[in-house]
């Protein structure tokens, strides 16, 4: 089994810079990967344009990694394995990170994208609103606003495209609403079924189970759908055509798993804390070397937006070190 968690004083800095290193080169450059494929267009002008293909592909790397850390630092998996929860929550992670896809195939930018993601508190908030009567102070309200209304900003200050482009607009904003759905039962789902196993089994699942079977589960249901859609095989035959492309898409795939393990290597040897802010700012970074890479010429509407939903992005940041101080001085 994996060893406890190490309090901050304990980890080494190579510890340390090794997880930030591989957070932050990991996904900003899966960041620019996937710009790249969603752009990607053939000699003939035929793109690859198959959402449930990528996340074949992805997570397959991700179960490959997965279960080299689980046999390397945990040396098997944890005991009664929830099977069933994985399997829902797989399911409606890769959802979201599928119709994440198709939001950037019908055009959304992907720092757009990425500062919608950021908005995944809205419906974890409306959920246990209605099912449990939770109350959420004034200052969680606020940052939902600022990143919604950055969000909108951005948005609403582009010029107005006479091409029919607007269509397209309208329904890739609606993939990443149906993908914020999903990742609000994703989160809520994984809460539910990892305070159950630690309560009944004392200790709580190991890092590498939640990377491999959250994987496992997103591979086969990415497979059913892709089959299902004939994606898959059309898919492999448009990458063996396109060396190129095919090199990009493995590139991607393993900046995926390498990622989630730096994370996965962080949570395992700081607090929590720490693991949030680096993720937080990586996202932040991710947007910005999204918009320079690209040559993206936004507006100042636009550019108000992006700074309204990083603040909101980062109060969340600056309320949970608030908590931990204040635990701290208890």
């Amino acid at each position: 089994m994996a060893p406890p968690p190490k309090p901050d004083g304990a980890a080494s800095p190579a510890k340390l810079a090794i997880g930030v290193v591989g957070i932050f080169g990991a996904f900003l450059y899966y960041g620019q990967l996937m710009g790249d494929i969603v752009k990607y267009q053939a000699d003939d002008g035929s793109k690859l344009e198959r959402e449930w293909f990528l996340q074949v592909l992805e997570a397959a790397a991700n179960v490959l990694v997965g279960l080299a850390g689980l046999i390397l630092t945990q040396g098997g998996p944890s005991p009664a394995i929830p099977y069933k929860s994985f399997l829902l929550t797989g399911s409606t992670q890769v959802l979201a990170k599928a119709m994440t896809q198709k939001a950037q195939i019908y055009g959304v930018p992907f720092f757009l994208a990425t500062l919608v993601k950021n908005a995944k508190m809205v419906p974890v908030m409306v959920g246990a609103i209605v099912l449990s009567g939770t109350r959420y102070p004034a200052r969680k309200w606020a940052q939902v606003a600022l990143i919604i209304g950055g969000v909108v900003l951005v948005t609403v200050g582009k010029a107005r495209k006479s091409d029919g482009g607007g269509h397209a607009d309208v329904i890739g904003m609606a993939c990443l609403g149906l993908s914020l759905v999903c990742d609000g039962i994703t989160g809520g789902q994984q809460t539910a079924f990892k305070k159950e196993y630690k309560k009944t089994q004392g200790k709580g699942l190991a890092p590498y189970d939640l990377m491999l079977f959250t994987n496992a589960a997103m591979l086969g249901v990415a497979l059913v759908m892709a089959l299902a859609l004939d994606q898959f095989f059309g898919g492999v035959a448009f990458l063996l055509d396109h060396p190129d492309l095919l090199k990009a898409v493995a590139k991607f795939s393993f900046c995926s798993a390498i990622g989630q393990s730096a994370i996965f290597f962080t949570m395992a040897n700081f607090d929590p804390l720490l693991v949030t802010t680096v993720t937080t700012t990586r996202k932040i970074f991710s947007v910005l070397l999204d918009i320079v890479s690209r040559g993206y010429v936004l507006n100042g509407t636009q550019w108000s937006g992006v700074a309204a939903a990083s603040l909101g992005v980062l109060g969340e940041l600056q309320e949970k070190f608030g908590k931990k101080q204040h635990a701290h001085s208890k």
